[in-house]
């Protein structure tokens, strides 16, 4: 089916100035108000324009949005970086907006795996840094990455065994002691990891927890407890998916355990 060439031109070009990989270098506030308006432009087109979601299975569509999310990134880690030295968040605040906003289009697009991919493998990187960031900063990072934590978690991008593993378990001492450092600011702080936030980020830990293998869930179960043990941090709460492990895990015992007697049986009667 041909599609209106304006449509693909506008579409494109909406795109890349939603992700800044078009920009207005000089003025920085325009570029700003340009940037908003694209990505407002994008999720009309993308819930209302029928040629647009015909245009975004097009691969020259996906090479776009796929260098938009690399530049996104990569803006991430130059301004975490740069916040060691200049301790302004504006510009990093700003980039982890962009990253939510992506969150909430890239599933539309069916491009959602490339942002978690990338996501997985500089979450390394993004948590060394980030140690040294402030409150704001922390707690934005982590209500992105509650979105990553979302998508894998319910199946909606499917990762490896591996990756999912390491995903948890980056992750989670860091938003264990997050909420424990935001908890102390008392009700007063301008930071503050909500009940919404925590309720989300508690359901995509335990259906993540529970999509790994029984060894990867002692390690993520582990680390709970010594949490809740050593600091008195119960945040988040995996008791059922604890509960669910445990029942697996003498299940396979008791299993293992038959076929065992069942094998020396058999050799017995031979």
């Amino acid at each position: 089916m041909d599609l209106s060439l304006n449509t693909k031109n506008v579409f494109s070009s909406a795109l890349r100035f939603a992700m800044s990989i078009d920009t207005l270098k000089n003025s920085p506030e325009l570029a700003h108000e340009l940037k908003t308006s694209a990505q407002e432009q994008v999720e009309f087109m993308l819930s209302e324009d029928e040629e647009v979601r015909l245009l975004v299975s097009r691969e020259e569509v996906k090479s776009v949005v796929r260098l938009g999310i690399s530049s996104v990134l990569s803006a991430l880690l130059d301004r975490l970086s740069s916040l060691l030295l200049l301790p302004e968040e504006f510009d990093v605040l700003n980039t982890l907006y962009d990253i939510e906003w992506l969150c909430k289009v890239l599933p539309r697009m069916e491009l959602m795996k490339d942002l978690v991919f990338k996501w997985a493998d500089l979450s390394n990187e993004i948590l060394v840094i980030a140690q040294n960031c402030k409150l704001g900063v922390k707690v934005k990072l982590v209500e992105v990455t509650g979105k990553v934590l979302e998508a894998v978690g319910y199946g909606v991008v499917i990762v490896p065994c591996g990756s999912r593993a390491c995903l948890l378990k980056l992750w989670l001492p860091f938003i264990r002691r997050l909420k424990a450092l935001v908890d102390a600011q008392g009700s007063e702080s301008e930071y503050r990891m909500d009940e919404d936030l925590c309720e989300f980020l508690e359901g995509s830990m335990v259906s993540l927890v529970l999509t790994l293998p029984s060894n990867d869930q002692a390690e993520v179960f582990g680390e709970w407890m010594r949490g809740i043990a050593l600091e008195g941090v119960k945040f988040p709460d995996l008791s059922e998916a604890f509960e669910v492990w445990c029942y697996r895990s003498k299940s396979a015992k008791r299993r293992l355990l038959e076929k065992c007697d069942r094998l020396a049986s058999e050799s017995l009667a031979h």
